[in-house]
């Protein structure tokens, strides 16, 4: 059996710590909870241009049919973490004949990602990550987690590289609800969480112009009382950035 990795008397978990900052270098996710979905929009990392572009997401994934996650860090580790997710959803489906709970799915991931911190001959998977979905209980829910195995619920949260700015922005412009109204993110709607995540996006990401090659961007609705998760095509990117082009560029109009 593996040994346990000892506490150092000044209560600091260095592997932990550098998996961390190994995400502060990742491409930014942002995730913002409106009262009609949410939004994840996700940043890819530059690239060569002789690199052949990939069909498939580099940072958006399906995790179950009501979750969907956006990822932060070292892109093997997360395909090894949404690969067990997936079959962790799977196993509950076939038991109970019924989606998982966002929350419980997002547990079983961060109870993965600790045990990890514990043993001798292991590292911290050095990926975060915002997971976004919906279920019966408590509707829709945005949750982060970290390479410690913790994890929070948030209304709006960025990882990744710049993720102190664009929280800052964030806490700044999201329209929080009236402290009467009982669901949450009750003022923000579905344009406006895409406006906002383009507005996040334009000041936390150093590029001279967004455009659909440097992004990613996926929803989770719901239709005919069911959850939706929609990944955007390139097309849909570009007329998304077009639509709110005002707060991309705002010293244009001046």
């Amino acid at each position: 059996m593996p040994k346990l990795i000892p506490i150092p008397y000044l209560g600091r978990l260095y592997q932990v710590e550098y998996a961390m900052e190994a995400i502060s270098h990742a491409g930014t996710v942002i995730g913002v909870l409106s009262k009609d979905g949410i939004v994840l929009a996700a940043e890819r990392q530059a690239t060569s241009n002789l690199l052949e572009q990939s069909l498939d997401n580099e940072k958006i994934y399906e995790m179950n049919d009501n979750v969907v996650a956006g990822v932060a860090g070292h892109a093997a580790d997360a395909n090894i973490l949404i690969n067990q997710s997936r079959a962790i959803a799977q196993r509950y489906l076939l038991k109970y004949n019924s989606p998982m709970p966002v929350e419980q799915l997002v547990r079983r991931l961060c109870d993965m990602k600790q045990g990890y911190t514990q043993y001798g001959g292991l590292r911290p998977f050095g990926v975060s990550f915002l997971c976004a979905g919906w279920d019966t209980t408590f509707g829709f829910q945005l949750y982060q987690s970290d390479p410690a195995g913790n994890y929070s619920s948030w209304k709006a949260a960025c990882i990744g590289e710049n993720f102190s700015n664009a929280q800052s922005i964030l806490k700044q412009e999201y329209k929080d609800e009236e402290a009467e109204a009982g669901a949450v993110g009750a003022q923000m709607t579905m344009d406006d969480a895409l406006k906002l995540t383009c507005q996040v996006l334009s000041k936390t990401i150093d590029t001279a112009k967004l455009s659909s090659k440097k992004l990613e961007f996926a929803t989770i609705t719901l239709k005919a009382g069911k959850p939706a998760i929609h990944v955007y095509t390139a097309a849909e990117i570009d007329e998304v950035l077009t639509k709110y082009e005002s707060v991309i560029k705002p010293t244009d109009s001046q």
